[in-house]
């Protein structure tokens, strides 16, 4: 069995001199990058890492912190990836769940790491540090003074964690392997042609699993993964000086960013003239978008992927042949990746002919093996088909058309996509919940036709004798989720709509928060 670690191990072999990551301020060549994985693996050893142990990193992208993931593999280890932009209280569900051994954080991070541990009852993970911190079992001087051999360890299965929002409001901790990783990879380099010398964005956050695919894709193929700060995604000119300036040769993000983009008119004609391909995955690109991106870029290949992340980075593509004649008709999601299986099933798991709605489920190499120590979760989610085949329910609804290809209608329950993050509503509505004062609430996606995606709205009521203006319930829910999941419309109600069977009435509040003649429909 091939592990992630070991892309990089044959990279230093071929390409040992050529450029691995460029961050901000730090470049590593692949023989640099393969010295630090090195040296952080024999350190995590020292200090006693059990094999198939959790290490936690919670450090914002840098070649160190690069090097900390696959070093914790190279040590034997599993590691989480943490949002250092993340609430201390959902932060803190993660790592009690995930029970790291030991945690890896960077100085900027370090301020949460500590909110987050005084909300646990303990025993406390080991803190190590990928820079100089007080206070630490190890810092990066340890680091650099230990060993850069290759460490000999026994390989596990388990490569990372990924928490992902949960509909009972706590974090679901998918578990993702070496294998499923690989077998996207393997067909990604084929299909893409990614060789030595590209240059590749590293956009996503490292917590969000399309990060992965730039990762180690990029390892695998000796290019060179340029990190983007986050601080641009609120840029759109500084985004596109640094798809220019850095002359990538391929660019993947989540289409919000692309949207940004294009509203802001950021790219000039047949701008970025070393980009060779333009990849999205997350949610939905808006058509009218993509045909903007193509005609002003027409020497891009432009490549739709999609997947959920139990899947592992994406299942299925579609290369988009020329510019959409019909702007108003959504891009497909097209064929399923080597390996993998796209069926669209009625409700007892039959297949549907051509043409027909049903539910869309995956099958193949990148199923995960299900939710960290949640069987139940798993089973539900994991199902076998009559033949016995293991599938995973997406939640979304699809149909197959004569050619075969697959078209994306839709979610087919709370769950939205908002800004490439796949949100549970009711993980919003249940950290809602405890504001003081709040006597009935509920959340709902709304299509706006804004960049970010789907917009999430809130209404809510008020118990007697509160008063609660929506900025101060927004301000408490920002210290109780990600800011991606902080509602951006809110409505205080006397009283929500509820339907004939006492329930709150959701496609009614859709339709207050819709714009004036926009269509609503989902549950």
């Amino acid at each position: 069995m091939r592990h992630l670690q070991d892309l990089l191990a044959a990279a230093v072999d071929r390409h040992a001199d050529r450029t691995a990551i460029v961050g901000t301020d730090e470049v590593m060549s692949y023989a640099e990058l393969d010295g630090a994985v090195n040296r952080i693996a024999h350190v995590l050893l020292d200090r006693g890492l059990t094999p198939g142990a959790r290490v936690g990193v919670l450090a914002e992208k840098s070649p160190w912190t690069i090097a900390a993931l696959i070093g914790t593999l190279r040590a034997g280890g599993a590691y989480v990836p943490i949002d250092p932009a993340g609430p201390a209280s959902r932060v803190a569900r993660i790592v009690g769940a995930a029970e790291p051994e030991v945690v890896l954080v960077d100085a900027a991070s370090r301020p949460l790491l500590d909110e987050v541990l005084a909300e646990l009852p303990g025993p406390y993970p080991t803190i190590g540090a990928l820079d100089a911190q007080d206070d630490v079992a190890f810092t990066r001087a340890d680091l650099l003074g230990a060993s850069a051999g290759t460490p000999g360890v026994a390989p596990v299965d388990l490569a990372h964690l990924l928490f992902t929002s949960g509909s009972t409001g706590v974090p679901k901790g998918v578990m993702i392997t070496h294998d499923t990783v690989i077998a996207f990879v393997d067909w990604a380099l084929k299909h893409f042609g990614t060789r030595p010398g590209d240059r590749i964005s590293g956009h996503p956050p490292l917590h969000f699993d399309l990060s992965t695919f730039d990762i180690y894709a990029t390892l695998a193929a000796g290019a060179e993964l340029h990190l983007v700060p986050a601080t641009l995604g609120v840029d759109p000119r500084a985004t596109a000086s640094f798809i220019r300036d850095r002359a990538l040769t391929q660019w993947f993000s989540v289409p919000s960013v692309l949207t940004y983009l294009a509203r802001f008119d950021a790219v000039a004609q047949d701008d970025f003239p070393a980009l060779e391909r333009l990849l999205w995955c997350g949610e939905v690109l808006p058509t009218p978008v993509l045909a903007h991106w193509m005609r002003k870029l027409p020497h891009v290949r432009f490549t739709n992927l999609y997947g959920p992340t139990e899947a592992t980075i994406a299942s299925s593509f579609y290369d988009v042949p020329e510019v959409p004649a019909d702007e108003t008709v959504p891009v497909p999601i097209g064929r399923a990746c080597d390996g993998e299986e796209l069926r669209v099933l009625d409700e007892a798991m039959a297949p549907l002919p051509a043409g027909e709605v049903g539910d869309l489920w995956i099958g193949g190499a990148g199923l995960s093996p299900g939710y960290w120590r949640a069987p139940e979760k798993t089973t539900a989610a994991f199902r076998p088909d009559p033949s016995g085949e293991r599938l995973y329910r997406t939640g979304d609804l699809a149909r197959v058309d004569g050619e075969g290809v697959v078209h994306f209608l839709g979610r087919a329950d709370s769950q939205i996509k908002s800004r490439g993050y796949r949100i549970e509503l009711g993980e919003i509505e249940a950290a809602l919940a405890t504001v003081s004062g709040i006597r009935e609430l509920a959340v709902v996606g709304v299509e706006t036709g804004g960049f970010e995606g789907t917009t999430i709205c809130c209404a809510y009521s008020v118990a007697e004798g509160h008063v609660l203006p929506a900025a101060d319930v927004r301000r408490r829910i920002g210290e109780l989720v990600p800011k991606y999941m902080v509602p951006a419309r809110w409505a205080e109600m006397d009283d929500l709509p509820h339907n004939v069977n006492g329930k709150i009435d959701r496609p009614a509040l859709r339709k207050h928060f819709a714009p004036v003649g926009a269509v609503t429909g989902g549950r």
